[in-house]
């Protein structure tokens, strides 16, 4: 369970994968990396690895190669896929998993020596640039003047992504039900119907409800958590077809126009080096009606 920003449990976080296996992290070696500005890591679970939730006394920056990442923060859902980081504020309570065998590479900020602050969780552009220099700075033995200038360039190209891949999740009791289970199962297909059915709501109660809770009606939300569940499909090199029936889709056609809907892009040119510096419209506030 995630806490939430009003100190409740919030409802449950994914489908946890054949073979997943649960970590807590372990607490912050503050005195060992003090001398640090930022400190930079590398690790490569071997399985599929879910981070039961926690919080950091510093920032964090975290970012994929080889799968991807998601994290729950309260009542929002980020995918991170590869090109794309993860700013996670010092203090802010997330838990996270990463698909197998991805690089998971993860960066720490102190506050009092970071020039900027974002207060809310954000995706980073990972250029080149930026990669390169914070994989330096994992270089235990680099001198001070060395790890000072690298550190100042960082600050320099550090910037958010015109991609914001954030999915708002409800928060409200009257549909709570349904987005639990579309979490649980993308794929489900039930009808708005069949659920004001099942929960003995009018059907204009759900749609209020997604409206108000989301900004996005019935369908256009479970749209939005189908191309977040695609993402991790596509990094595990998944074809179109199988992830299209994975998803509810009757036709591939028909997934790679609501992909393209959300993304501005197909799924197949997501992950293009040249894709990547397209400007893509947020999923969440900026997706047109279906």
């Amino acid at each position: 369970m995630v806490i939430s920003s009003r100190g409740e449990a919030g409802p449950g976080m994914w489908r946890q994968e054949a073979g997943a296996v649960v970590r807590r992290v372990a607490p912050f070696p503050e005195q060992a990396i003090a001398p640090y500005a930022i400190f930079a890591g590398l690790q490569v679970p071997p399985v599929p690895t879910e981070w039961a939730p926690h919080s950091h006394p510093r920032h964090e920056l975290v970012w994929v190669r080889g799968g991807t990442l998601t994290s729950r923060v309260a009542d929002r859902v980020f995918t991170v896929s590869e090109g794309y980081g993860l700013w996670m504020p010092a203090g802010v309570v997330h838990g996270g998993r990463a698909t197998a065998g991805a690089q998971f590479h993860e960066a720490f900020f102190a506050p009092d020596r970071t020039p900027f602050a974002f207060e809310e969780p954000v995706a980073v552009a990972m250029t080149p640039l930026l990669e390169s220099l914070l994989t330096h700075l994992s270089d235990m033995g680099l001198d001070a003047g060395a790890r000072a200038r690298a550190e100042s360039v960082v600050f320099d190209v550090l910037r958010p992504s015109p991609r914001q891949f954030a999915l708002q999740l409800p928060g409200d009791p009257r549909i709570d039900t349904i987005a639990e289970a579309l979490l649980e199962d993308p794929g489900d297909s039930r009808s708005l119907e069949e659920w004001a059915r099942s929960l003995e709501v009018s059907d204009r109660t759900i749609t209020r409800a997604f409206r108000q809770a989301t900004g996005l009606s019935f369908a256009q939300w479970r749209q939005a958590l189908r191309v977040h569940r695609a993402l991790t499909f596509l990094s595990e090199g998944l074809d179109v077809t199988t992830i299209s029936e994975e998803l509810g889709y009757a036709q591939p056609s028909t997934f790679i126009a609501a992909f393209r809907r959300i993304t501005g892009t197909t799924p197949g040119a997501f992950f293009d080096a040249d894709g990547a510096s397209e400007g893509v419209r947020n999923p969440v506030s900026d997706v047109q009606n279906s």
